[in-house]
């Protein structure tokens, strides 16, 4: 029975609905911190390890156990023809399968008794001075181990003639007061200085740039120690990240899956292996390796933060003059900057007959020469467009400001000028944005396409469960297993229909307004952004009598990668009874 004259129950509703940001936000923020470590200070001191130090304390095994990949006598990683070694966990759209299926074909790296990987399990130092000596036991040796080993391996321990190996083939060292720390998981940067340690790279001063903030978004965070090996393992294509090949994570701890891909790396760098093929995705993480320069356009475009910028460079036909030798000075607004703009006005502007109204917008974001932002002074500066930009230099903040724009990144170097991100558009004072927000000619209302990204990110489609809060009609009123998505409709409007699995089906079909991201917080060295929604829409349940109600809807959206969303969202039915419920899922976007 359709019960939209229940409007008394409406308020409790949207009491819920108001409630969504509040208790969706830390449900959705403290998912990705669960598998986070605490990371201490990577600074070296007296109490601190050298540069190969670990992070945290985690348990392990001082003999072999079920759980432990039992270690063998090393052998050369040579490609063979075909896959021997079956990893149930490691799917064959898994990112890192190339690296693992490779070592593990050629014994340098093994699978549990269970026929698993466990591909996102922290290494231990330990793990990791096996996998060394399994990839690199021919290496020569550089230094001895005291007669009396490190204090805390004892002569038994199954992982002892492995951490001998590492220490004296120079790829780890121990920490002060001759302790080697065995069973502490090891951070990503300390496991890229030990393959650069142990391979004897330096950084080069031709070619490949040396700054690591071309490379990186958090640059700022790799320890200074570090610096000079995470460079030379940059150039020299050793670092994988995945998702967002632009963040390090320098302090997260390193993952077997992605301890595989730096090994594999190493491993082509000596010429042992060949390199990974250019058309599998994984080639895609290589940190340079998918950078066909170091030039303002290529780093724009190896970002996930500039892919509109990058388009409409193209559209334009000024990625090509980006790419000369310059140098230049661009201010640089991010997707969500583009986002912020009037409906309809990115789809307006490669409209052909808009292009002079790019170009000059373009052009108005670009000034002569490579201007740090120690180097900008308050005042006018001069752009390409002939019309200049005001800078206003806030010293008690340390903010510099372009016209109304904040510059949120400053100094990203490119081979020839410099990149500052700013979170606005400029638009330049001779042009009138509002012409632009008309339809094409022939259509009658802003652009639909079904499937495509809106504002708050990409559509996804993933599966979730319900947790009921309030009501006793509906299987939304009680914990049930959910199917989701999101469909955009435009850039602003999406329809997510999703369904609650219980004693009766129920057919979730909200249209909803999605919101720009916007930042939520810190998790580690990591900064997510959520985007909200809200909607409304139908509850249909699949029961004899087939009811029909109102639906509320809202919650947001975090992006965990270019691959997949987290969702968390609540809903308010309105059939016999009003049932709320609270629905946390992870989509895959497409």
């Amino acid at each position: 029975m359709s019960s939209f004259s229940h409007w008394s129950s409406a308020k409790i509703a949207l009491l819920v609905l108001g409630m969504t940001a509040p208790i969706v936000t830390p449900i959705v923020i403290s998912a990705p911190a669960l598998s986070q470590n605490t990371i201490p200070s990577a600074t070296p001191s007296p109490d601190t390890p050298s540069p190969t130090t670990p992070s945290s304390d985690t348990p392990s095994p001082t003999t072999p156990s079920s759980d432990t990949p039992s270690p063998t006598t090393p052998t050369p990683a040579t490609p063979t023809p075909a896959s021997t070694v079956n990893l149930s966990d490691v799917s064959s759209d898994y990112w890192a399968r190339p690296f693992i299926q490779a070592l593990a074909d050629n014994n340098v790296i093994a699978g549990f008794p269970d026929g698993t990987f466990r591909p996102n399990q922290a290494v231990t130092r330990a793990e990791f001075a096996a996998l060394i000596q399994k990839a690199f036991g021919n290496q020569n040796r550089v230094r001895q181990l005291s007669s009396g080993g490190f204090s805390d391996v004892p002569a038994n321990y199954w992982a002892a003639s492995a951490i001998q190996s590492a220490y004296e083939t120079g790829f780890l060292a121990g920490y002060p007061g001759n302790v080697f720390r065995p069973n502490q998981e090891i951070p990503r940067v300390q496991g890229i200085v030990a393959l650069a340690s142990g391979l004897g790279l330096t950084p080069s001063t031709t070619g490949a740039s040396s700054d690591l903030s071309t490379y990186y978004n958090d640059a700022s965070s790799i320890p200074n120690y570090a610096v000079n090996s995470v460079t030379a393992a940059t150039q020299s294509n050793i670092v994988v990240n995945y998702p967002d090949i632009k963040q390090l994570n320098p302090q997260q701890s390193l993952t077997r899956a992605e301890a595989a891909a730096l090994l594999y790396q190493a491993l082509a760098k000596q010429g042992r292996v060949q390199p990974i093929a250019s058309n599998l995705p994984a080639s895609q993480y290589i940190v340079g390796g998918t950078q066909t320069g170091t030039d303002i356009v290529s780093i724009a475009a190896s970002s996930s933060s500039f892919t509109t910028l990058t388009s409409l460079l193209k559209t334009a036909g000024l990625a090509d003059v980006l790419k000369q030798p310059g140098p230049y000075t661009v201010f640089a607004p991010t997707d969500e900057a583009f986002a912020a703009l009037p409906a309809a006005t990115l789809q307006q502007l490669q409209q052909p007959e808009n292009r002079d109204a790019l170009i000059k917008i373009l052009r108005y974001h670009v000034v002569p020469g490579a201007v740090t932002t120690s180097q900008l002074s308050a005042g006018e500066l001069k752009t390409y467009e002939e019309k200049p930009v005001n800078i206003k230099i806030d010293s008690a903040n340390n903010q510099v400001a372009v016209n109304n724009a904040r510059i949120i990144q400053p100094d990203v170097k490119a081979s020839n000028g410099v990149i500052h991100a700013i979170n606005q558009v400029l638009i330049p004072p001779d042009v009138n944005i509002s012409k632009l927000n008309q339809p094409p000619t022939g259509t009658n209302g802003p652009d639909v396409k079904v499937g495509r990204a809106t504002r708050g990110g990409r559509s996804y489609i993933g599966v979730g469960g319900n947790i009921g809060l309030s009501g006793n009609d509906s299987a939304l009123s009680d914990g049930n297993f959910t199917v989701i998505s999101k469909l955009g409709l435009t850039n602003y409007l999406s329809v997510r229909p999703s369904v609650i699995f219980g004693d009766d089906t129920l057919f979730l079909v909200p249209i909803t307004l999605d919101f720009s991201p916007r930042r939520a917080g810190s998790v580690g060295e990591r900064t997510f952004a959520i985007s909200p929604y809200i909607g409304a829409g139908v509850a249909i349940e699949a029961n004899a009598g087939t009811d029909i109600g109102l639906l509320l809807t809202g919650g947001v959206d975090l992006p965990l990668g270019s691959k997949l969303t987290l969702t968390g969202g609540v809903n308010a039915a309105f059939l016999d009874d009003t049932d709320v419920g609270l629905q946390l899922g992870i989509g895959y976007n497409f």
